[in-house]
């Protein structure tokens, strides 16, 4: 299994590779590696601190990882630290992460690439957040007996770990020294297939959610858009939202519409243009130049959602009709009911607030218009399912002081 895993991995660069010669972002997967292993000896010639590596996947995964980064930071401060990204989204967004000293892509995983990585490295912490599980770099990181953590994890029966053919991916996870999960289930998991160090945590997004929340900001421009008038939040939306979201405004065309997509690029704003047509600004250009028939603002730059959603009476968040429901948490702090598509089973939190009827699950334009006219009809109900979705994120935070309480006591290498 171990010469398939290698195969599959190989075959995937292969790919990429591939794919790089007609896809920008396959190209800055591949240009990105180009000379690792001599940058990464020059970021650190001058340096003899201990090492933090620091690891996520992709733009969300650093998003839910960032309280305990930001606590690292502070609780080892001379420690060198270096943030990896596996993808392009989260590289190009954060490589100049004032919290990191130095940010790379992660080589792909291999026995030389990993062995090299990690030997060049030689880190004395290491994070990888939720679900990033390297064969090579854990044996390697196991062997050398490095302190290991996997962050905000959770578990499934379903995953492939827990599957009769599944042993050697299983083995992957019993590298990690200790793996921090989301909730109990996954710990019992665990435990049934002779998984002992693991720790209830909850997940990190919450304390990251909170503090974004209490930030002392304001969008003067959204705040003008959205006076006297009930407006939705779309945050993270892809064409198979919009095209719902469309649907709700021909039913209450007097609603104000604040879209967010998750692509913001020229090609994905003017879809939307020619979908609400005639109806929209762009907030780049709200200053100069509002449409006056307009009641859809598309938020064309990156960084502003999280604090934005503030602003709406409801919220909705996007990709439940594609691969899955995004981060609903960030619409959720500010204690508003959030809507979103039907792919979010996966999602405990989704289902968590579904269950409480703050989060509501639609199938199609309709079902979101009959769901935003029933919490019209019914304001006692509307503020007693947004104070259960504040309290809901309130009630789970401290995951990133469970982890720096874990590291006090068995962590001394400072």
């Amino acid at each position: 299994m171990k010469v398939l895993y290698f195969l599959f991995i190989q075959l995937y660069g292969l790919l990429i590779r591939m794919a790089s010669l007609f896809s920008d972002k396959a190209k800055k997967w591949v240009k990105g590696r180009i000379g690792w292993k001599q940058e990464l000896k020059d970021a650190l010639k001058n340096t003899s601190s201990p090492r933090i590596w620091f690891h996520c996947a992709s733009l969300g995964e650093f998003e839910q990882g960032r309280p305990a980064l930001e606590q690292l930071r502070k609780d080892f401060p001379n420690h060198f630290i270096l943030l990896s990204f596996f993808s392009p989204s989260g590289y190009e967004a954060k490589k100049n992460e004032p919290m990191a000293n130095y940010v790379c892509y992660m080589p792909l995983d291999g026995p030389q690439t990993s062995k090299a990585f990690i030997s060049i490295l030689n880190p004395s912490l290491v994070f990888f957040v939720k679900y990033e599980f390297w064969f090579f770099y854990g044996k390697e990181l196991f062997r050398r007996k490095t302190s290991f953590y996997c962050l905000s994890a959770i578990f499934r029966p379903g995953q492939i770990y827990f599957k009769p053919w599944g042993k050697f991916f299983k083995k992957i996870l019993t590298r990690y020294t200790h793996i921090f999960v989301q909730d109990q289930a996954s710990l019992e998991l665990l435990y049934r297939n002779s998984i002992p160090s693991v720790t209830v945590s909850g997940d990190t997004r919450f304390d990251r959610v909170l503090e974004i929340s209490r930030r002392d900001v304001s969008f003067p421009l959204i705040e003008d858009f959205c006076k006297n008038s009930v407006c939705i939040i779309a945050g993270s939306t892809w064409s198979e939202d919009e095209k719902v979201l469309t649907s709700l405004l021909q039913d209450h065309p007097t609603i104000k519409l604040i879209i967010a997509p998750h692509e913001i690029n020229e090609s994905r704003i003017r879809s939307i243009e020619n979908r609400f047509r005639g109806k929209t600004t762009r907030y780049s250009i709200l200053e100069n130049e509002v449409n006056a028939n307009s009641n859809v603002l598309i938020i064309d730059s990156i960084g502003k959602l999280s604090l934005i959603y503030r602003y709406g009476k409801y919220t909705y968040v996007g990709g439940g009709f594609g691969k899955g429901v995004h981060n609903i948490l960030e619409a959720a702090v500010y204690g508003k009911p959030v809507f979103f598509g039907p792919n979010h089973l996966k999602f405990k939190e989704a289902r968590d607030l579904k269950a409480m009827g703050g989060g509501i699950g639609i199938k199609q334009g309709k079902s979101l218009s009959a769901a935003f006219e029933l919490m019209e009809k019914n304001e006692s109900n509307y503020q007693v399912l947004s104070t259960k979705n504040r309290k809901y994120i309130e009630d789970r935070k401290g995951a990133t002081a469970i982890l720096m309480n874990y590291l006090s006591m068995n962590y001394i290498d400072r």
